[in-house]
C-alpha cells in the first residue's frame, strides 16, 4: 500500500495575485453604494469578492487567505469581532471536519485500501470490471470520508497507479493508454459523482445546505440529499465509465492478473484486523445515526461526535492524529470564514437585493426556461475557477435566488445547484481538489482531458436533468 506523502505547505507571498486581490476589494468598496443597498453589505461584498480572488489566484494558501478577511472584516468595523469569528460556532462547520477526522481512521487502519482491494479481486478480470470496482470503493467510502481530494488521492489514485504500473502502463514508456490513462479517467470522474450523492462526500456540500437554508429555508438533510442523488448518481456511475472507454479505450481489454494482484496485495496487509473491525463498526453507527438519527432528536453533528469518541474509546485514533490532520483544519479556517461571509451578506439584504435585481432579467422567462439557462450557466462557468468551494461561495447564494425568483420550485433549484458543484469538476484539470493529482501522473494530455471532460459535462447534465428529474417528479420534489 502506498504511503502517504507529507502535505507540503510552505508556499509563500505571491506578490501580484496579491495585489490584484486587495485592488479589487479596496475598488468595489469605494464604488458608490447601489440604491437600496447597506452600506456595510456593500462593504462586506468588497471583502467577500476580494477573498474568492484571493481563493482562486492563491497569493497564499486558502486558510491564511481567510485570516486575512477575518482582520479586515473586523478592523473596519464592517462587523463586530463577535459576528466575524461567528462562523466557528456553526454546527455545520464542526459536521464536516468531525468527518474529517473520523476519514483519518479509513486510511491509518488501512481499511479504505482493503476494501478496494477486495472489489478489485472480485471484479477486476476485464479492464471496464476492473474501473467499475474503484467507482463501487470509491461509492461505499464517500459517505464517510468528506474530502474527495483525500478519498481520491489518497486511496483511489495509488491503487490505479499501482495496476497501472503492474501491467506495464507508464507515461515514461510511451505506454500510458495501455490501461493507465483510462483507470486514471474513471478514477476521477467517479470520484465527482461520488461527492455529489451524500451530504458529508465533499467538504463545501454542507456550505451548500447552509446556503439553501439562510437564502430560502430549504432544508438539505443528509437522508433528502442521499435519496434525490442515489438514482441519477448510480446511472451516472454505470455510464461514465462506457463513455470514457468509447472516447479513451484502452489497449488492454483483459486484466485477468489483476486478482492475483489485489490478493497478494491482501496479503501483504495481513488479517482483518482490530482496529478495521472497530472502524466498520464506527462507519456503520454513523450511517445509521445520519439516516434515522431524526427520529430520535440526534443531530448530524453530534452523531459525527458519537462516532469520533467511539474511534477514540477504541484506540483507533489517538489526539496525535488529530492533531495531524491539517485537511481538517485547513478547512475549518476557511469554511468558517466562507460561512461567515454568506451568512451576513444574506442578513444585511446584500443576496435578497441581487435577486431582485435579477429577476427582471428573467421575468419573461417561464420558470423552466430560467432554470435551464440559470443551471447551464452555472455549470460552465467552472472553467474560471480552480476551486469548487470558491465557485460554490461566489456564485451559489445568487444563482438559487433568481432561480427561487424566477419560480423555480426551491428545494428543485437547491439540490440541482448542489449536485452541479460537484459535477462541473469533470471540465478541466484543475477544476476539483484531486485533478492535479490524476492529471499530475502524465497519463492523459490535457487535450484529450478537456474534450473528455466536456463530453463528460454534457453526459452529467443530461443524466441529472432527464433520470434525476423524473425521480425528483417521484418523490415530488417539483
Amino acid at each position: 500500500m502506498a504511503k502517504e506523502k507529507a502535505p507540503q505547505n510552505k508556499q509563500g507571498l505571491r506578490m501580484i495575485p496579491f495585489i490584484i486581490m486587495v485592488l479589487a476589494g479596496v475598488v468595489i468598496w469605494f464604488i458608490p453604494v447601489p440604491a437600496g443597498l447597506d452600506v456595510k453589505a456593500w462593504h462586506l461584498f468588497a471583502i467577500f469578492v476580494a477573498t474568492i480572488i484571493g481563493f482562486i489566484s492563491k497569493p497564499l494558501p486558502m486558510g491564511a487567505i481567510a485570516v486575512f478577511a477575518l482582520a479586515v472584516t473586523a478592523l473596519t468595523g464592517t462587523l463586530s469581532i463577535e459576528d466575524t469569528l461567528s462562523g466557528f460556532g456553526n454546527k455545520t462547520i464542526w459536521l464536516i471536519v468531525i468527518a474529517f477526522f473520523i476519514s483519518r481512521g479509513f486510511i491509518k487502519t488501512g481499511l479504505g485500501a482493503r476494501i478496494a482491494y477486495l472489489f478489485v479481486r472480485m471484479f477486476g478480470k476485464k479492464t471496464l470490471g476492473l474501473s467499475y470496482s474503484l467507482l463501487f470503493s470509491d461509492l461505499i467510502l464517500s459517505p464517510a470520508i468528506p474530502s474527495n481530494t483525500a478519498r481520491a488521492g489518497g486511496i483511489i489514485f495509488p491503487i490505479i497507479h499501482s495496476l497501472s504500473e503492474t501491467f506495464g502502463s507508464t507515461p515514461r514508456n510511451g505506454t500510458e493508454r495501455k490501461i493507465g490513462a483510462f483507470l486514471l479517467n474513471v478514477g476521477f470522474q467517479g470520484n465527482l459523482i461520488t461527492s455529489a450523492m451524500f451530504l458529508t462526500a465533499m467538504a463545501a456540500n454542507p456550505l451548500i445546505a447552509k446556503l439553501a437554508h439562510d437564502v430560502a429555508g430549504v432544508n438539505l438533510t443528509w437522508t433528502s440529499w442521499a435519496v434525490a442523488a442515489i438514482v441519477p448518481g448510480l446511472v451516472s456511475l454505470i455510464i461514465t465509465p462506457f463513455v470514457i472507454y468509447k472516447l479513451n479505450p484502452p489497449e488492454i481489454k483483459e486484466t485477468p492478473d489483476a486478482a492475483g494482484i489485489a490478493t497478494n496485495k491482501l496479503k501483504e496487509m495481513g488479517p482483518f484486523k482490530r482496529s478495521e473491525l472497530f472502524m466498520v463498526i464506527v462507519f456503520f453507527l454513523v450511517l445509521f445515526l445520519w439516516i434515522f438519527g431524526s427520529n430520535a432528536n440526534i443531530d448530524a453533528t453530534t452523531t459525527a461526535l458519537i462516532g469520533l469518541s467511539v474511534l477514540f474509546l477504541t484506540q483507533v485514533l489517538d489526539w496525535g492524529d488529530i492533531k495531524k490532520e491539517q485537511g481538517a483544519w485547513d478547512t475549518l479556517i476557511w469554511f468558517s470564514t466562507l460561512l461567515m461571509l454568506a451568512t451576513f451578506l444574506n442578513k444585511l439584504g446584500m443576496v435578497g437585493w441581487f435577486s431582485v435585481m435579477m429577476e427582471s432579467f428573467v421575468s419573461g422567462f417561464s420558470w423552466i426556461s430560467a432554470f435551464l439557462v440559470l443551471i447551464l450557466v452555472y455549470f460552465y462557468s467552472h472553467y474560471f475557477f480552480a476551486s469548487a468551494t470558491a465557485h460554490i461561495s461566489a456564485m451559489y447564494s445568487a444563482f438559487f435566488a433568481v432561480m427561487v425568483a424566477a419560480g423555480a420550485p426551491p428545494l428543485l433549484s437547491a439540490l440541482t445547484l448542489a449536485f452541479f458543484s460537484n459535477l462541473f469538476g469533470c471540465t478541466t484539470h484543475y477544476g476539483a481538489g484531486a485533478a492535479p493529482v490524476f492529471f499530475g501522473a502524465g497519463y492523459i494530455p490535457e487535450g484529450k482531458w478537456w474534450f473528455i471532460g466536456f463530453i463528460l459535462s454534457i453526459v452529467h447534465i443530461a443524466t441529472w436533468l432527464v433520470v434525476g428529474g423524473l425521480w425528483w417528479k417521484v418523490l415530488g420534489i417539483w
